[in-house]
């Protein structure tokens, strides 16, 4: 198991930037595969990103593609999302993941999970 605190949420206009930051502690972070999840108040909670265990392969979903960026830093067990051109329907609360076994993009694949960050974005 694998302890993950995400942080940087906060209140931006549209078109402005934050970066998430998740950290983890309690086992290897090289062995797993990372993800962002987010969930908006009524809404199931959607894919926005992927990382591999070396971070050499990343994916995003569409609605995020070309704005926002994952990236992940093994010496200090942490991963990022990077998000630029920001637009209202981006708030959300923002959940960093952690698997050992799959590189998905589906929440239940995932066995670790932060508690959150929020982000909103007003136009």
């Amino acid at each position: 198991q694998v302890q993950l605190v995400e942080s940087g949420g906060g209140l931006v206009q549209a078109g402005g930037s934050l970066r998430l930051s998740c950290a983890a502690s309690g086992r290897t972070f090289s062995t797993y595969y990372m993800a962002w999840f987010r969930q908006a108040p009524g809404k199931e909670r959607e894919f926005v990103a992927a990382i591999t265990r070396s971070g050499s392969g990343t994916a995003t979903a569409d609605s995020v593609k070309g704005r926002f960026t994952i990236s992940r830093d093994s010496a200090k067990n942490t991963v990022y999302l990077q998000m630029n051109s920001l637009k209202p329907e981006d708030s959300a609360v923002y959940y960093c993941a952690a698997s050992e076994n799959y590189y998905a993009y589906v929440s239940r694949s995932y066995d670790d999970w932060g508690q959150g960050t929020q982000v909103t974005v007003s136009s």
